[in-house]
């Protein structure tokens, strides 16, 4: 990967990729049929560990911050500032996604659930498209895929399948509670990431033309 010059407009897209992440994850997890694979994970070492659920940011920093160390030696170039863009303000971007789905989701019925599900799975897909395509660093959990991509030399959407399915067993036996939308994320994560990081920088090219 060809390293790009940072600049305000690749850190705004950074940022507004992470903004879209954070609400995604706060609308799967308050519409209640299960978090994505990562969420789980973090929650099965949350319990494990025996903490309470508001410390649950607590964790995530502790496993990327592990991960990040893990990345200084096997793929330091997917480190950079996007990293830290990431990082920081992703607790208080899941806290404001679930602060605006309880004043607009009011008594929802499971069609309603349902939708957010979907909604927050594709505000997921791209916002952690849009902080690939701005290609001035992942958070370390993406990077650690985009390590193993560059290993194995398959496609992205194949090794995140199996990646997330890891993440899946190993949350569970970890205490993490799985769900409806736990098992289609496994799935379709790395599908949909890789289709939404195709059309950006598709789109990205045609306006350097």
């Amino acid at each position: 990967m060809e390293k790009k010059k940072v600049t305000t407009k690749r850190m705004l897209g950074a940022l507004l990729g992470v903004l879209l992440v954070g609400v995604g994850v706060a609308f799967n997890n308050q519409a209640g049929l299960g978090n994505d694979p990562v969420a789980l994970f973090y929650d099965g070492v949350r319990k494990l560990l025996r903490l309470e659920t508001s410390m649950l940011g607590m964790v995530s920093n502790g496993v990327n911050t592990v991960l990040a160390i893990f990345l200084l030696f096997t793929g330091r170039k997917y480190l950079n500032v996007g990293t830290l863009i990431y990082l920081l303000p992703y607790g208080l971007f899941v806290t404001l996604g679930s602060w605006l789905y309880s004043i607009l989701i009011i008594n929802p019925g499971m069609p309603l659930r349902i939708f957010c599900s979907v909604l927050g799975c594709l505000l997921l897909y791209f916002g952690v498209a849009l902080v690939i395509s701005m290609d001035i660093g992942v958070d370390p959990l993406v990077g650690s895929v985009l390590v193993l991509v560059d290993f194995t030399g398959k496609e992205f959407r194949f090794v995140k399948i199996i990646y997330d399915i890891c993440l899946c067993v190993i949350g569970t036996l970890c205490g993490g509670t799985i769900g409806v939308v736990t098992i289609i994320t496994a799935f379709t994560t790395g599908m949909g990431i890789q289709f939404f990081t195709e059309l950006i920088q598709s789109i990205m090219k045609k306006r350097t033309r």
